[in-house]
């Protein structure tokens, strides 16, 4: 199969129904602390060429101040962003002639960045709007031909092709995609936020006592995990010693353990950044936390993270770009510069992760090494709809572990109703848990068991959520 054999439909019908979600413990990361916010859902009809009709859908939380971080805009603000974005993508993508779903997306990719430039929306919030209906498209072709979303990526039934990403010209993208082995478990990366209890004595007087976590060390007992996903804040002093406290948790465990560092864009520049490699190296508390630092994700702020060569620090400790990803050409901007790797997330683009991955296999064969990565992150991806359909994107790029916050922050799906949790506990009961009367991640030995999704059509959902249970998004149209 290829390309051209890929079905042609139409996107006919989107809606967008939201649904609260209130967080268990502050999230505090970059220049937030989020403890509420909204999640969408989008529902869409699709048409086939052959005259048949599905439905398919994705959920993203709507988080503030990470797609835009300018200080003047409020959360509702933000909120409102994401919400245009998704009215945007939606007019474009109705209006679309029929294509096949990468092919519907291409052609209006351009069109609707340059519609979100024009009302002063940055390139990962009109990211946002295309690729939860991207996703939504590809779980309605996928039920609609019983296929996984896997069997519809090693066949290249959506049609992925160099047409937005023209320096993969001549590579061959059908025979990487046939060539896809997803595994059928992940290890979860644990984030650890900037306001985050690190021992269960930090927790006395504010104890939750709901079942779960309350302090990294208590994760680590309740998941077995052995990778970690540590905050950094811009201050070279106060992380180092952020940084240290940490390790004297982290280093009490016996398995060897793994890190990378999240600067979340809060240092001023690649200089900075250096300076504090340079004491976590010189700091004898950080020996073996620095051995375990897998790579920094994002340090610079993307304002200005791609004017500059990197080379001096990554040449030390790969870098890699997350907010800077904010269109299908940032890599090889990125790459030009000396950066290493590139980060997946469902809310920034399903075919984007595709095509940098494919960038990623394509340079590392012309280095003749393993130099250039690609991780999986997570955006606070809720259980369900959300973390399970990231969970397939991060298996597709190949990844070995994920990082996962959401299922620390909130307390499982606590927002949806008993028989919506439940439907979803069925069809996924090695993923899923059901304590406290509530349904939530199931990570043992600090991985999640992601069977259910191979043999799940669509992308990687089964049930429904429950769309009478929610409010429909206000019009952004």
């Amino acid at each position: 199969m290829s390309a051209a054999d890929a079905p042609r439909l139409r996107l006919i019908e989107a809606r967008f129904c939201e649904r609260p979600v209130k967080l268990r413990l502050p999230f505090r990361f970059g220049v937030v602390t989020l403890t509420e916010a909204p999640q969408v859902f989008v529902r869409v009809r699709v048409k086939l060429r052959d005259g048949r009709e599905g439905e398919g859908v994705a959920a993203e939380l709507l988080v503030p101040k990470w797609f835009d971080k300018s200080p003047e805009l409020s959360h509702e603000d933000n909120f409102n962003q994401l919400r245009a974005s998704l009215a945007l993508a939606r007019r474009a993508l109705i209006a679309a002639d029929e294509n096949t779903p990468f092919g519907l997306s291409a052609a209006v990719e351009a069109a609707h960045h340059a519609e979100c430039t024009k009302r002063k929306l940055g390139g990962l919030v009109a990211s946002f709007g295309l690729a939860l209906l991207d996703r939504a498209i590809l779980d309605a072709l996928g039920r609609l031909e019983n296929a996984t979303i896997f069997d519809l990526a090693r066949a290249n039934r959506f049609g992925l092709a160099a047409a937005t990403a023209p320096d993969l010209a001549g590579f061959d993208l059908d025979k990487f995609l046939g060539g896809l082995a997803p595994a059928r478990s992940i290890h979860v990366r644990h984030t650890v936020g900037l306001v985050d209890a690190l021992t269960r004595a930090e927790t006395e007087g504010r104890r939750l006592d709901d079942g779960l976590p309350e302090s990294l060390e208590e994760a680590i007992a309740a998941y077995g995990h052995a990778y970690f996903k540590l905050k950094v804040n811009g201050d070279p002093a106060a992380d180092v010693e952020r940084l240290a406290r940490i390790a004297s948790v982290l280093d009490r465990t016996s398995p060897p353990y793994f890190t990378t560092l999240d600067g979340n864009e809060q240092y001023p520049d690649i200089d900075a950044v250096t300076g504090l490699w340079r004491r976590i190296g010189e700091d004898p508390r950080l020996a073996r936390l620095r051995s375990s630092i897998l790579f920094i994700e994002q340090p610079v702020a993307r304002s200005h993270a791609l004017t500059k060569p990197v080379e001096s620090l990554s040449g030390k400790i790969a870098i890699e770009i997350d907010e800077s990803d904010a269109d299908i050409g940032a890599f090889p901007r990125a790459n030009d510069l000396g950066y290493r790797g590139i980060s997946s997330k469902a809310c920034k683009g399903f075919y984007r992760a595709l095509l940098n991955r494919a960038r990623v296999a394509k340079w590392n064969a012309e280095a003749g090494s393993e130099r250039f990565f690609m991780s999986a992150e997570d955006l606070t991806t809720q259980s369900g709809v959300a973390v399970q359909q990231d969970f397939a994107q991060a298996l597709l790029v190949g990844a070995t572990h994920v990082e996962r916050n959401g299922h620390h922050y909130v307390d499982g799906m606590a927002g949806a109703p008993e028989a919506e949790q439940g439907a979803f506990l069925s069809a996924h009961p090695e993923l899923y848990t059901r304590t406290n009367d509530r349904v939530r991640l199931a990570i043992r030995n600090g991985q999640a068991a992601l069977g259910s999704l191979h043999t799940t059509p669509g992308l990687a959902v089964g049930p429904l959520p429950d769309f009478s249970a929610m409010t429909e998004m206000p019009p952004k149209d």
